[in-house]
Parts: structure tokens; sequence; C-alpha cells
């Protein structure tokens, strides 16, 4: 059996809370498999985010262990986690978080050229991109000349753009209505399984996560089958 895309072992995180802890996660174990979609579910404070944060290597857990693929992250430097986030995982969060000054083609090729690729081969694989989400005719317009689901569609190529193993996403459709929200996830949902990323998306909307692979659900502080 092949190594899961992204691995969590018995990962726990605490925060201080004047003289006292707070136990936010408490021994979170997940096996996540190449071209797996999972729903991450939970109420609003009960960690998502966080373990989102953890999964992505932006910031360490308070004990456990946290894989992507065969490697172990624990004991990296900071140096070798940025460089392990920038080209095994991708993120998407509600808001897009475009940079205003550049284009959306800009945007979706920095990523690629920020980890040496060739100039030509990331703007190719941006448009290609951007076409597969129906918004290559808006690459040259600005975050601000979008509409709020084409600003979504351009982060989602981003997020792609260095093909990760890993795809780590927090409310991806929870700033957009509902009929703009279902044709972005159904976008998001086929460039996973094109791509065959193992996929963590943190929702509310029950409906989207029983349209994925299975649901997880945050509880106390650990994941248990939803």
């Amino acid at each position: 059996m092949s190594e899961p895309a992204l691995r969590l072992d018995q990962v726990k995180r605490r925060f201080p809370q004047g003289e006292a802890w707070l136990d936010v996660l408490r021994g979170v174990d997940l096996d996540l498999p190449a071209g797996a979609l999972v729903a991450l579910v939970g109420p609003s404070g009960s960690g998502k985010s966080t373990l989102l944060q953890i999964a992505g290597l932006l910031e360490p857990p308070s004990a456990g262990e946290v894989w992507i693929g065969t490697r172990a992250c624990g004991r990296l430097s900071d140096g070798e986690r940025t460089a392990l986030r920038r080209d095994a995982i991708g993120f998407v969060y509600q808001f897009h978080h475009l940079l205003p000054e550049f284009s959306a083609i800009e945007n979706v090729t920095m990523p690629m050229r920020i980890a040496g690729i060739s100039a030509g081969e990331a703007k190719a694989r941006a448009l290609a991109l951007l076409d597969s989400l129906g918004v290559e005719p808006r690459r040259n317009h600005r975050p601000a000349q979008l509409s709020g689901g084409e600003q979504q569609r351009v982060a989602i190529a981003r997020a792609i753009a260095n093909r990760p193993q890993v795809l780590l996403a927090d409310e991806p459709t929870g700033n957009l209505d509902q009929a703009t929200a279902e044709v972005v996830f159904a976008e998001l949902v086929g460039l996973v399984r094109e791509h065959g990323v193992a996929a963590l998306i943190a929702t509310h909307n029950d409906a989207l996560a029983a349209r994925m692979d299975r649901t997880v659900r945050l509880v106390e502080g650990v994941l248990v089958a939803a």
C-alpha cells in the first residue's frame, strides 16, 4: 500500500489562556490518500482552521507529527518547511488573498516562478488552469476587476499551479452566493480529481460535504467519522 499524501499522527495543539491551557487539538489522527477528497466539519471554534494550519506546515503542533508523503516534518528547518510547503501543498481560503496589484495570470504564475519553473512553462500552465476554470478570458484583469467567483477560481488555479500532493481549503466557497458556490465547488472537485491531489476541505455546507469521498468531524479536539 502506498504512503498517504498527508498523515497526521496524534497531533495536539494547546494555547496558553491566562494561567491555564486551552487544548484545541487533543490527538488528531488522519490518513489522506492521494486523490481523496475529504470534508472537515465541526462548529465554529472547534479548531478546523488550526488543524489546517498545522497540516499545511504554517504552525507547529504542540505534540505529534505531520507527514507529507514519506517525510516527517517535525524536525525540518524553517527553510525546509518553506520549500516543502511551496512544492507539495496548495492552499485555498474563504477569501481569495490574491495580490491586488497583479493580474490573474500573474497571480497564478508567481508561485511557479518562485519554485524555479521557466516563464514559458509557468505561463502555459497558468493559461491551461485558468481556461479549465472558465476565467482565461479574464487573465489580464486585476482582482478588483473580477467577480467574487472569478477571484476564487483564480485562487484555486494558483493553489494547484505547482502540482501539489496536498490541497488544503478553508471554507473555499463560504464567501460566495449559493449558485456561484455550487459551480466553483464543482470546478474545484474536477481539478482535484484530474490532478490526483489529496484534498482536505473545511466546510459548514453539509450539501457540499456530502459530495466528497468521506467526512470527518472535529469533536472535542479529535477527529471522528461523520
